[in-house]
């Protein structure tokens, strides 16, 4: 449905963005796992692994907080993405971000945790196997 001003409606919500970012995160745990497969080498299995579980941890805090601080400060006129077209001003753009930000910023929460799972879960794998690596 879509108002006077072409704003897709119902608005969006708070829990309903954070569950689409929880969806999307636990999606990306198990591609990320196949992706760390098609790194050979076991030091460098772990070093991906390792590195993209500390920039999920960043992107986190960072996304969760800037994106929670926008919504907050658009005091409820929170607009899809597809909705760019009816943003005006300069300040705009931040009621499209706000559920951007919020959204990866769970998305990444959610990655976090299943990134480290899988770093311990190579770093205790036997020699030779499958998943430890070359």
């Amino acid at each position: 449905m879509r108002t006077e001003d072409a704003i897709i409606q119902p608005l969006l919500r708070i829990r309903d963005v954070a569950a689409r970012g929880a969806r999307y995160g636990l999606v990306a745990v198990p591609l990320l796992g196949v992706a760390s497969l098609f790194v050979g080498d076991h030091h460098d299995r772990r070093t991906l692994l390792g590195v993209v579980g500390l920039v999920a941890a960043f992107i986190a805090v960072v996304g969760i907080l800037i994106g929670l601080f926008f919504w907050w400060t658009c005091g409820g006129d929170i607009r899809r993405c597809r909705d760019w077209h009816t943003v005006t001003g300069q300040a705009g753009s931040v009621t499209v971000a706000a559920p951007v930000l919020l959204r990866v910023g769970v998305l990444a929460l959610v990655l976090f945790p299943g990134t480290f799972g899988l770093y311990f879960l190579v770093d205790g794998a036997e020699y030779g196997s499958w998943l430890y690596g070359h």
